[in-house]
């Protein structure tokens, strides 16, 4: 990421190149350099003051809105008269410094929902009679017949009437293993088709749908989020009325006019401006070094606030995809054999979970795998081939019953264990003799149960929030030693979840990497979406990307935000007490308009110091 992304130079580039400007000419005006006939000052003035007066009287003849500018705005107008120009221009410099660092931790829009819509279906093959017609998926109607070709969309949600196949529905419910379907089963749209074509009959359409219902969550979970208001237009309205009464008390009781200018130079909030945006800054780029993307302004102050931390399990406390865990045999067979005929006649499956064997085949034991032939698949079953002169059968237990293996008790029995702990088990038979079983489950990441520690050592409580099943959400939560967890979550429970914790007063931040998990991810006091792994929609919906999904660095991000918001305070208190005794020396007479500025710059220049310490914090 290079500087002109960051400042997102057609947005910004204007204001940089007045404030560079507006910068030399106030150097030059100390050094009274004047190459023209004029203080060079008036340039910071028209450049960055003339602005800040614009929006003051925007804001109060439109809005009738009171903020830091109009203090700004009557200082710089009074000291132009009275003739002081560089405590006008330099004023005018330090306001909008703090407006340009704000603007650039604020609130961008996001594309989530456009992704969300990008995502929905376009099309789908409508049956009528032996004719298919290539329709588009808002047409459907509820009752149509369809048609899903391998590699293709679930239109809308519906019940499938023939055939059978694998459905990733990942998207929609987490689910980190693709779900075997065939006839009668519901699919839900926006899940992709793995293999095989089959019928289905529309059941929800249009605005019903899965993918839509998802994009209305996306579209309303963040309308409870708090913003963070600056404290300096917060009580803006009182300083400005502090300010002119001072100023017109001193002018009143002295009769010095230079003396009241001075109040109000003094009162305006420069180092007040600059305490929280630069604070903000430097955060920010303290997470990006520790790999974290903030791609809201405000998120780190949120993030200090929250008290739970709710994560997803498929690719955020795991890797994401399924390996092979354990194979165990009856004894006619060695675990080693059975692995090696179990890849064997998986190599030719299309199915996500034989290709998961084969894979982690070649990846433990990287030996090269025997031939097959008269290789079958049967959908929704498993599979079956000639490998060594032996007929291999790969499958399900109703698959093993439908082709009279014997020892189907023992295998069932042996499965149980593995099943209890959230596995899929993929039963092993030769010429109909049960063999053993290979248990797949998704991989936890190996940091996982030291970020949980590390969360819970920050006074965070964790807990798990997934679409998966209640053993595989059980063993999860026992391997990170997590007490809460919740499973077989759709969205809007997810949703639901966040929504009741932060009613109850506890903000949570969300973890999530799936499209699944985009209203949460909204929603949450927080949300936070792997970078990598994770979906555009995920990312998009979040305030922070995980951008190498390297989650071990999230107790160092929570630290982060509750010292950048240490750090804040402290520069709010010195930017009041510097105001304060500064307010006082010019009542007193003691200050004029241009050391009463210098003052001001030197309290900013404090405050961004202070802030840039966090730079490098760990």
């Amino acid at each position: 990421m290079n500087w002109r992304e960051v400042l997102d130079w057609q947005e910004h580039g204007r204001d940089v190149v007045c404030l560079f400007l507006g910068g030399i000419s106030l150097l030059l005006s100390i050094l009274q350099v004047q190459p023209l006939s004029w203080d060079m000052a008036w340039v910071a003035i028209l450049l960055c003051g003339v602005p800040i007066l614009l929006g003051a009287v925007r804001g109060l003849v439109t809005e009738l809105d009171i903020r830091a500018d109009v203090l700004v705005s009557i200082a710089l107008v009074a000291s132009v008269i009275i003739g002081e120009i560089f405590a006008a221009g330099e004023v005018a410099f330090i306001m909008q410094l703090g407006a340009l660092l704000e603007e650039l931790t604020v609130h961008r829009a996001r594309a989530g929902i456009a992704s969300l819509v990008k995502l929905t279906p376009r099309k789908a093959r409508l049956l009528q009679g032996d004719k298919e017609e290539l329709i588009a998926a808002e047409q459907v109607k509820v009752g149509d017949i369809l048609r899903v070709l391998p590699g293709e969309t679930v239109p809308v949600d519906g019940i499938i009437t023939a055939g059978s196949t694998a459905i990733n529905q990942a998207a929609i419910t987490g689910e980190s293993i693709p779900v075997d379907k065939s006839c009668g089963d519901m699919v839900a749209s926006g899940g992709i088709n793995q293999f095989g074509a089959f019928t289905m009959r529309a059941e929800k359409t249009g605005a019903d749908s899965s993918v839509q219902r998802m994009i209305r969550l996306v579209q309303s979970a963040d309308a409870g989020k708090a913003k963070i208001v600056g404290l300096a237009d917060r009580w803006a309205t009182w300083v400005v009325i502090s300010a002119l009464t001072a100023a017109l008390a001193t002018y009143a009781v002295t009769g010095e006019i230079l003396r009241a200018v001075t109040i109000l130079v003094v009162f305006c909030p420069c180092a007040l401006v600059l305490a929280t945006p630069t604070a903000v800054m430097a955060a920010i780029g303290n997470a990006t070094r520790h790999g974290f993307l903030v791609r809201e302004g405000d998120a780190l102050e949120r993030l200090a606030q929250v008290s739970k931390v709710a994560f997803d399990k498929t690719g955020t406390l795991t890797e994401g995809h399924p390996q092979v865990m354990a194979v165990k045999s009856l004894g006619n067979w060695t675990e080693i054999e059975i692995f090696r005929c179990g890849a064997a006649v998986e190599a030719l499956s299309e199915h996500p979970l034989g290709k998961a064997v084969v894979k982690s085949y070649q990846q433990k034991k990287g030996a090269s795998l025997p031939e097959t032939r008269d290789f079958v698949m049967v959908p929704g079953r498993g599979v079956q081939a000639q490998v060594q002169g032996k007929e291999i059968l790969a499958g399900n237990l109703p698959f093993m019953q439908e082709k009279n293996v014997s020892n189907q008790e023992a295998l069932a029995a042996m499965a149980e264990e593995y099943t209890g702990r959230g596995c899929t088990v993929i039963y092993l038979a030769a010429d109909r003799q049960g063999l053993g079983i290979m248990a797949l489950s998704d991989t936890l990441r190996p940091q996982a149960a030291n970020v949980i520690a590390g969360l819970q050592d920050a006074k965070a409580e964790a807990v798990l929030l997934t679409g998966d099943q209640q053993s595989a959400a059980r063993e999860t939560a026992r391997q990170v030693n997590l007490q809460e967890f919740h499973a077989q979550l759709l969205p809007e429970d997810k949703l639901a979840y966040i929504r009741q914790q932060q009613e109850s007063q506890q903000p949570v931040c969300m973890i999530g990497d799936g499209i699944n998990d985009a209203p949460a991810l909204k929603a949450a006091q927080v949300g936070i979406a792997m970078g990598g792994v994770g979906s555009d929609i995920a990312v998009e919906a979040a305030d922070i990307a995980l951008i190498h999904d390297d989650i071990q660095e999230l107790p160092h991000l929570l630290h982060l935000a509750r010292h950048m918001m240490r750090t804040i305070k402290k520069n709010l208190v010195f930017a009041m007490t510097l105001n304060f005794v500064a307010i006082f020396l010019a009542i007193a007479g003691i200050l004029n308009p241009v050391v009463g500025a210098l003052v001001h710059n030197a309290g900013s220049i404090l405050v961004i110091v202070n802030s840039a310490f966090l730079l490098n914090w760990e």
